[in-house]
């Protein structure tokens, strides 16, 4: 039986939004069942097997759509398979090391056993929301960091996963 997957997020300015979609359109590419939807638009995890939830670091903290969703639904996410990821690093770090989520999400995946976390660079251009985003932009700090192919392999290493977990070892 193929698994149908959640990649619920939580985004301010779009970028987390579009890893989300990658994460979705890679695992759809896989073979596996997905849909990518903002974690406030979400009313119940329950028709999914597996759920990735991702959102933005904003000032060390996760996207609070992103920590409002895992509260909302923690006992429905609880013995799912459940991975999460974090977008923000606004410099190549994230392609550089393994960056480990923030201390609240560690927590989150603690109680709820992840099966795991990646951390992607973020986005922040012009137009960005926020004024906090709008100085960092007009610092001259701001760019695109997200490194796509390393989210899509990120991505086959969860299909390839949930494949092994249903037993189907196709991949």
């Amino acid at each position: 039986m193929a698994a149908k997957v959640l990649v619920a997020y939580g985004s301010t300015n779009g970028s987390t939004a579009r890893i989300a979609r990658t994460v979705a359109e890679t695992l759809r590419r896989d073979g596996i069942e997905a849909e990518a939807l903002p974690a406030p638009s979400v009313a119940a995890v329950t028709p999914f097997d597996a759920v990735v939830v991702g959102g933005g670091l904003y000032a060390g903290r996760w996207h609070k759509d992103a920590r409002r969703f895992v509260r909302r639904h923690r006992r429905s996410l609880a013995g799912r398979p459940l991975w999460f990821f974090s977008s923000g690093p606004l410099d190549g770090s994230a392609s550089e090391r393994d960056i480990p989520p923030v201390a609240a999400v560690r927590r989150m995946m603690t109680r709820l056993d992840v099966t795991g976390h990646a951390t992607f660079g973020g986005r922040l251009e012009e137009g960005a929301k926020g004024r906090v985003a709008r100085m960092i932009v007009h610092s001259g700090k701001g760019g695109d960091f997200r490194d796509f192919p390393a989210i899509e392999a990120w991505a086959d290493r969860i299909a390839k996963e949930l494949d092994n977990r249903s037993g189907g070892g196709s991949r």
